[in-house]
């Protein structure tokens, strides 16, 4: 736990190494929580996991400060490529999660969480590997605003659909769930955004440390909670949760391109569709009464999309797509020359 504390410290002062910093911290908390279940699950007669929901609210708040009206104005720009983003994100991450749980024969609550995690939208953190792999942005921001505005209907459809078979599935229930973590804070995040952004300077910083800071305590929630069928499958699901996310990058990827797009969107498209909500899957886990077992594969997908997000977007850093590289070579011809 030192050992990952201490390099978590140290690679926040490498630029290179800098964006795993925050993954080896949710590694850190994780292995706390395996090795000391107990003081992560209650405080005197307060139980932990329910404070899952009110901090993936403030998360979602946080998220809906940062978007603005313009956000939503890019659908009317670039329509094609955010309707192939939100397609396949809801297509491919769904069925690929689907055909996981019946080729592992996981238990079937746990094998419910892993179409649960495949079924909801993508997260704030393809936006920032789109900024890091020198991706459309502005595309990813508008694919991951839509698709989280899309969840409260498509989310519920899509358990129903392929996790009925694993787990019952209340539909207007989960309709709610995703509304009161999602829809009503986002809501009021964006309000904040018009009314009072930016005259706080110091709740303005806050509020990033605030979200990574209560992922990381819903991450020890949900680890202390399942720890048990964790030492039975985890190291399977781990497995399971890397091809799930991998998966999603290629398949992503390759859609794009066969529609031909250009390589900026083609990154973009591969982050939107193989990085999803885990937060919110964990909330939903919580609210069905089964955090300890479907709540299990979201947990380990946060991390695990984490290393090869910013993975792959340090490779696509250093390597330009055509149409940057084409301006490269059109200002700096010497500079192709000296490679």
């Amino acid at each position: 736990m030192l050992c990952l504390l201490s390099l978590a410290i140290a690679f926040r002062g490498s630029q290179f190494l800098k964006g795993l910093s925050y993954t080896l911290m949710i590694m850190t908390v994780v292995s706390i929580a395996m090795y000391h279940p107990q003081y992560f699950k209650t405080i005197g007669s307060f139980k932990l996991p329910s404070l899952i929901i009110p901090l993936l609210q403030i998360i979602m708040f946080g998220m809906g400060t940062e978007l603005s009206l313009k956000d939503f104005g890019n659908v009317l720009r670039m329509p094609k490529g955010i309707i192939v983003g939100v397609v396949c994100h809801y297509v491919i991450m769904p069925l690929i999660g689907f055909t996981i749980a019946n080729l592992f024969n996981f238990p079937k609550e746990i094998a419910a969480g892993i179409i649960l995690v495949g079924c909801c939208p993508s997260g704030l953190a393809s936006n920032v590997m789109s900024y890091l792999a020198r991706a459309n942005l502005a595309l990813s921001v508008s694919v991951t605003t839509i698709s989280t505005m899309l969840a409260p209907f498509l989310t519920p459809l899509l358990m129903r659909l392929l996790g009925g078979s694993f787990v019952e599935i209340h539909f207007w229930s989960m309709v709610w769930d995703i509304t009161k973590i999602v829809i009503i804070p986002v809501g009021g995040g964006l309000s904040f955004h018009y009314l009072i952004h930016g005259k706080f300077k110091w709740l303005d910083k806050a509020m990033p440390l605030l979200s990574m800071g209560g992922i990381a305590i819903i991450l020890m929630v949900i680890t202390a909670a399942g720890r048990d069928n964790l030492l039975k499958v985890g190291a399977l699901l781990i497995v399971a949760t890397f091809i799930h996310n991998l998966a999603g990058y290629f398949l992503g990827y390759w859609s794009a391109r066969l529609l031909r797009f250009q390589e900026r969107d083609c990154r973009t498209i591969a982050l939107e569709v193989g990085m999803q909500n885990a937060g919110l899957a964990s909330g939903l886990a919580l609210a069905m009464g089964k955090l300890a077992t479907a709540g299990l594969a979201p947990a380990i997908f946060g991390p695990v999309m984490n290393i090869t997000g910013s993975s792959l977007a340090s490779w696509w850093h250093n390597h330009l797509p055509d149409d940057k590289q084409k301006e490269k070579e059109e200002k700096f011809p010497e500079a192709v020359y000296i490679e």
